[in-house]
């Protein structure tokens, strides 16, 4: 396939902030923004180069694109063009929205599914997480709101699109039992209830889920402590806390149950189920290798626009795999209607895809998903 077209505009996220879309050959793709950004993240945009809308109009393809791994032929021209060490340089969601048109139109060319053009092979689906009720950065809108960031229900259907149905029902479920119409961000209830208050909703359908959490903990990390409204703890004190909390309510999932530097605090974490890196490793290669290495995680979230690269994504993926860690593609909260996150969750072999469950731009990821499964 050869680039004959290619165009980058600026578009508005599902917060009505400006993000980036890009169109090659006819194809579009577009980049989320993230409201809780991890310090480690690859920047949006390069700083010299704006939005990098006439960046990328100016780029030049004199080079074929038959396969996935012709991407760092692009890399190479970025590379070249803008004198970059690294194309990462060029901007996470500038980076990500170009390869990932580029992906679009090659799979088009090829009468294939995007996932193909990542991973022919692929077989088997990854379970969704849905963010239910919602806290933190996501409500600071809200007066009251609990602490922690995201409480997530993971079902145990077989099926993709029964977990789905699932997920549907108890959402809706709980917006009557906790009498609220009011969402946030990510389409995530909002309530007044504290933490406990929340996982104590959430317990009543553990036949149906299993309960997961972002706490989000860099976010209320000051000065050495962890700020609650309720009180002040030590590291250590979070550590019991949040291991506490994971024998109390039996939950499966933690993610950044500390700040985004506390790699050996991350391995003291009961590791009886899943203890997910989020800020901690801000989908970068070297962040990974330094958790695997001190033993802090044992899944990790991976959101594309962290990193921009997605051949770097494969090597995370990989690298994660052989490290039996587990993984999981994650939106943003400022999301768009591409659908793209579901093939690369699938094409990628992700464990769990994490798109949240109410709105139309998280839905679309679901749907997408379920057209997925019922091709296979």
């Amino acid at each position: 396939m050869l680039i004959k077209e290619i165009r980058a505009e600026k578009i508005l996220d599902s917060r009505g902030e400006p993000t980036i879309k890009v169109s090659v050959n006819g194809e579009e793709a577009s980049a989320p923004s993230g409201k809780s950004v991890g310090k480690y993240e690859t920047p949006s945009y390069h700083e010299d180069l704006g939005w990098n809308i006439d960046a990328i109009n100016s780029l030049k393809f004199d080079f074929p694109i038959k396969s996935f791994s012709d991407l760092k032929k692009v890399e190479n021209l970025i590379c070249s063009k803008f004198k970059f060490r690294f194309a990462k340089q060029f901007g996470a969601n500038a980076l990500y929205a170009l390869e990932s048109a580029i992906l679009k139109a090659l799979a088009k060319s090829k009468n294939k599914e995007l996932w193909q053009i990542v991973n022919e092979n692929a077989r088997i689906m990854p379970v969704p997480v849905g963010n239910a009720i919602g806290g933190g950065l996501h409500s600071v809108k809200f007066k009251v709101h609990p602490i922690f960031q995201e409480f997530l229900l993971i079902p145990k259907e077989k099926s993709f699109e029964k977990n789905v149905e699932v997920m549907n029902k108890i959402y809706n479920e709980l917006g009557e039992t906790i009498g609220t119409k009011l969402k946030n961000d990510e389409g995530a209830w909002q309530v007044t209830f504290n933490n406990d208050q929340v996982l104590q909703e959430l317990e009543k359908y553990s036949n149906k889920i299993r309960i997961g959490l972002d706490v989000a903990a860099s976010s209320f990390f000051k000065n050495g402590s962890y700020k609650y409204d309720d009180k002040i703890l030590s590291p250590q004190e979070q550590r019991s806390y949040i291991n506490h909390l994971i024998n109390k309510y039996n939950i499966l999932y933690v993610e950044d149950p500390l700040h985004q530097e506390d790699f050996d605090g991350f391995s003291k974490i009961v590791k009886k189920n899943l203890v997910v890196g989020d800020d901690l490793t801000a989908t970068q290669i070297g962040r990974l290798k330094e958790a695997i290495d001190n033993k802090s995680i044992n899944a990790m979230i991976i959101k594309p626009n962290q990193n921009g690269s997605l051949l770097e994504l494969q090597k995370i993926f990989d690298l994660c795999k052989n490290k039996g860690i587990k993984t999981i593609l994650s939106h943003r909260s400022g999301e768009t209607m591409d659908s793209a996150l579901a093939d690369y969750a699938f094409g990628f072999q992700a464990d769990f895809i994490k798109t949240g469950i109410s709105t139309a731009w998280r839905q679309a990821k679901l749907q997408r998903m379920i057209e997925i499964e019922k091709s296979i």
